[in-house]
C-alpha cells in the first residue's frame, strides 16, 4: 500500500473499484467523476481528490478511462498479487464466505480452512479442506497465508489471533464479536454485523435521520 494516500481514500478505493468493474462488465469505456460519484455516493469533488492521490486525473470532457483505472486501482490495493486467506471457524458466515465467489476474482484465494468441530474435519471447502485448529500454525505457514479471517465464537478469538500472529499472519480481518489484540506489525479490521444493526436500528427509529454513508468523508 502506498503510504502517502490518506487512509480515507483507501477506504474508498475498492468502492469505486467495485464501481469501475460494474461498469467495465457493462462494456462502458469511461466515466466522468460524477458518473463515478453517482455509481459510489461519494461527491464528485472527493472521487476526484482520492484518485488525484493515484496520480489520475482524467481527461477533461471524456472522464476517466474505465480499464486504466481498474488497473491502478488494482495495483495500489495489491490485488495484482495472489493473497492467500486463511478462514478460522468454519460455521455459517466461516462457510458462506469461503464460497463467496468474489475472492478469486479480486486476487484473494482461500487456501486454509480450519475448525474445532471434529465432525467438519476433512470437508472439503471451496478449493481445500476443513482442518483442526491444532494444525493451524503449520498449515498456515506452508501454505505462506497472509491475511487471517476470525469467524470463531468471541471466546476463542483472542487465541486464534494469537496462533495467526505466530504463523507469519501480517492481517487479520476479525468477525468474531469481541476485542482482540495484536502487535503493531499487524493489520486488523474488525466486522461487527450486530454493531451495524444497532446503529441502523437507532437511525430508524429517528425519524427523517439518514446516516453517514460508509465509504468515509
Amino acid at each position: 500500500m502506498n503510504p502517502r494516500i490518506p487512509e480515507a481514500t483507501v477506504g474508498r478505493l475498492p468502492v469505486y473499484l467495485r464501481a469501475l468493474l460494474e461498469a467495465a462488465e457493462s462494456h462502458i469505456l469511461t466515466l466522468s467523476s460524477e458518473a463515478l460519484a453517482d455509481r459510489t455516493g461519494v461527491n464528485a469533488a472527493q472521487v476526484r481528490k482520492d484518485l488525484s492521490h493515484l496520480g489520475s486525473y482524467g481527461t477533461r470532457g471524456v472522464g476517466y478511462d474505465v480499464e486504466f483505472l481498474i488497473s491502478q486501482i488494482s495495483r495500489h490495493l495489491g490485488l495484482n498479487q495472489d493473497r492467500r486467506v486463511a478462514i478460522v471457524g468454519l460455521g455459517n458466515l466461516g462457510q458462506a464466505l469461503a464460497h463467496y465467489h468474489g475472492f478469486p476474482a479480486r486476487g484473494f484465494r482461500i487456501s486454509a480452512a480450519f475448525d474445532a468441530d471434529p465432525a467438519k474435519i476433512g470437508q472439503p471447502i471451496g478449493d481445500t479442506i476443513i482442518r483442526p485448529i491444532t494444525d493451524l500454525v503449520n498449515v498456515v505457514r506452508r501454505e505462506k497465508v497472509v491475511i487471517g479471517l476470525i469467524t470463531t465464537p468471541p471466546g476463542v478469538a483472542q487465541e486464534v489471533a494469537d496462533c495467526l500472529v505466530s504463523a507469519g499472519v501480517t492481517s487479520i480481518l476479525n468477525f468474531a464479536p469481541t476485542l482482540i489484540r495484536v502487535p503493531g506489525h499487524v493489520a486488523l479490521r474488525k466486522v461487527d454485523l450486530a454493531i451495524e444493526l444497532q446503529i441502523l436500528s437507532y437511525y430508524e427509529q429517528s425519524s427523517g435521520v439518514v446516516p453517514p454513508a460508509a465509504t468515509g468523508s
